[in-house]
């Protein structure tokens, strides 16, 4: 299992060719949004993650993952439950699984918020709250403005 927190925004990252040829497929189980406060004129996001393997055989992958959003001070909380199922050279799918260099963030776990973001982005625009950035995993370019990762 691994538990990674980040705070901040920033850049992109740039993920080698063989990353890119795995394939990830993804079953949202659940999808939670709770209010806990009036909207803050500014507040900071921290990310929780947990990663579990749930089956690994040549060339396939499968992680449960659970990825809770919440808000500083506590305004709002946004949770997604589901699995990850990758594809492809059991090479590349290893790949995926390391940590980028540049963010100290897993690769996957890149790919797993890319494609949670908009549900939360949805779910925060029904309840009028404020919605994480889509580059919320990178790393800070201003300097100050979070935390790295930890596991």
């Amino acid at each position: 299992m691994v538990d990674s927190r980040a705070i901040g925004e920033g850049t992109a990252i740039s993920a080698s060719q063989s990353v890119s040829e795995v394939s990830i497929t993804f079953d949202i189980r659940s999808l939670k949004a709770t209010k806990l406060g009036e909207e803050s004129a500014q507040v900071k996001f921290d990310v929780n993650v947990k990663l579990e393997e749930k089956e690994r055989k040549t060339g396939s992958f499968v992680t449960q993952f659970l990825l809770t959003v919440s808000t500083k001070p506590s305004v709002v909380k946004f949770e997604v439950e589901g699995l990850a199922t990758l594809t492809g050279k059991t090479s590349a799918i290893d790949q995926m699984m390391e940590v980028d260099p540049k963010t100290n963030v897993p690769f996957l776990l890149h790919r797993i918020y890319q494609h949670v973001f908009e549900s939360i982005y949805l779910l925060s625009s029904i309840m009028k709250s404020p919605y994480p950035p889509p580059d919320l995993l990178y790393p800070s370019s201003k300097g100050g403005a979070g935390e790295g990762p930890s596991k």
